[in-house]
Formats: structure tokens, sequence, C-alpha cells
């Protein structure tokens, strides 16, 4: 893993500027900053901003505005994603030239008409229709102007990485570290470079928790399972792994995680409603 300054503890939070901060993005930004300075670490924010459709320009400077005025501070530069495909393309490419790479052509309809399961989130699982395409064909394609992406071999990933594990903290990082088993084969063969781009989120936050030497990870619950291919990844490509903590989710009335497609209200519309940041401060337990 990349050294860090003085050896201090650095932690890390995340947002993706595709739509304005609730009161969940708070919970998150507050319990990070809160416990980096409990460690007297680091606290780094990051623009994960690699959706260049969804994520627009006025999102990430609310983001900064929202925090600001919750009282959470960051240490500079911000690292924007958008600024690092060199970077990302770079990493993808080590792992392309050790076999672990292939293409695929695949639309969603099709991914999902011949899905062989859903991987953690839900989502189909692709069931390695292009793992074995020719080289004519795959050249024929590409020249043709396919839309292609690039695909973990997953199989041969694991058989080369043998057991992983990771260490968890939870439910805060000062309580006692477990050792979990990573289990990556439950996501198939990942995308790790979209159609659009050339990274994925799991390859980005991978490269970047190296190279900001990022020791303690805070995500929601909800993130835990994307750390089987976090941790493989890492080993594939020679980094670290840091001590991670998820933390719990805030829910609705309904008990639903809070989310920007559920209508959940934005800070900014609590904020014209008259609540202070102290107010969304002790709302979300702090």
């Amino acid at each position: 893993m990349s050294s860090t300054p003085n050896n201090k503890k650095t932690i890390l939070t995340g947002d993706r500027p595709t739509g304005p901060l609730h009161l969940g993005h708070a919970f998150s930004a507050l319990f990070t900053a809160h416990w980096a300075k409990r460690l007297g670490g680091r606290f780094l924010l990051r623009i994960e901003d690699i959706d260049i459709v969804r994520g627009k320009p006025e999102f990430t400077a609310a983001i900064f505005e929202d925090l600001n005025w919750l009282g959470v501070r960051w240490e500079e530069p911000v690292m924007r994603q958008s600024e690092r495909f060199p970077v990302y393309e770079s990493f993808a490419e080590r792992l392309h030239q050790h076999g672990l790479l292939y293409p695929c052509f695949c639309s969603r309809s099709e991914i999902a008409a011949e899905a062989i399961g859903t991987d953690p989130d839900g989502a189909p699982l692709y069931s390695g229709r292009c793992r074995h395409l020719a080289d004519d064909e795959v050249d024929a394609r590409i020249e043709r102007g396919d839309p292609v992406q690039l695909r973990l071999y997953s199989e041969l990933a694991i058989a080369m990485a043998g057991p992983l594990t990771f260490t968890v903290a939870a439910p805060t990082p000062l309580d006692r570290p477990q050792i979990r088993y990573a289990r990556p084969e439950l996501w198939g063969d990942v995308v790790i470079q979209r159609k659009d781009i050339p990274t994925s989120y799991h390859l980005s936050v991978v490269v970047d928790d190296d190279a900001q030497g990022v020791t303690h990870v805070t995500r929601g619950r909800d993130m835990e399972p994307s750390t089987d291919i976090h941790v493989l990844l890492q080993f594939l490509l020679g980094f670290g792994s840091p001590l991670y903590t998820f933390h719990p989710l805030l829910l609705d009335a309904e008990g639903r995680k809070l989310a920007k497609s559920k209508g959940s209200k934005s800070l900014r519309d609590l904020r014209a409603e008259g609540w202070a940041a102290e107010d969304v401060r002790k709302a979300a337990g702090f």
C-alpha cells in the first residue's frame, strides 16, 4: 500500500455526484469524520464521478457546499475520479496482460436472458458467453464498432489468488477486528472496464484507496458484499487491504434505505424547511 504521511491512519468517505445529498449521506460523512478524529488520522473526501452521464458539476459543487454547511472538514486536495481515467486504464491493462480480462459484447437484455443466477446486489449473474470468443471474431467486432466492455476472468483470478481474507472492525473502527473470508465467486465475471469509460466502480476505488494510502475504509452495510471483489483485485494488483468498517444505514418510515431514487429529502430541502446544521447532525446521531 502507498505510504501515509507520518504513518498516520487515513480514513475515507466517497461521494458520487449523481444527485443531491440526503440524511444518509450526512450520516456517512459525519461517521467517517468522527472516527478519523478519534483515530488521530487524516480524513479524505473523494469525488467518485466516473459516471459521466449521471454525474453533474452542480452536484459536485453541492457536495462541497452541504458538507461545509454540516461542519465537515477534509484534507485537500480532493481526488476526482473523472480526472484519473488514464491511471485506471493502466491498471486494467496490467490485468489484461496477465490474461485476466476478456472482451464482452453482450447487451443487457442478452445478459438477463442467459443469467445463471443473481449477484449479491441482485443483478443478473453473467453466463460467460463471451469468455472464449475466437480472436478473429473479437477483432472483427471491435473493427465494426460493436460496444465492448472488459470482464474479469474470475475463475482464473480466484485460482491464482487462493483463499483471501479481509479485516472488519464493527460497528466502529475501534472495535475488535474480525477476519472474514472473501467470496468473490459470488460475483462471477464482473465488469472491470465499462463500455463507455475505461474503468468501473470496483477498479477505481481499489486503485484510489492504494494511491491515497487509505488505512481505514468506512462504508454502509449495503456495500459490504462488494468487498469480496475489492480484496481479489487488491491481490491481483499487488495492493494491501485496509481495515473495513460497515456502518448501519438510516432508514425511512417504511424501513427502506434512504435513497435519491426513492425521493428522500435532500439536505438542501431540509435547510429550506428551516433545519440548522446542528439539527441534521443530531438527526444523524452526531
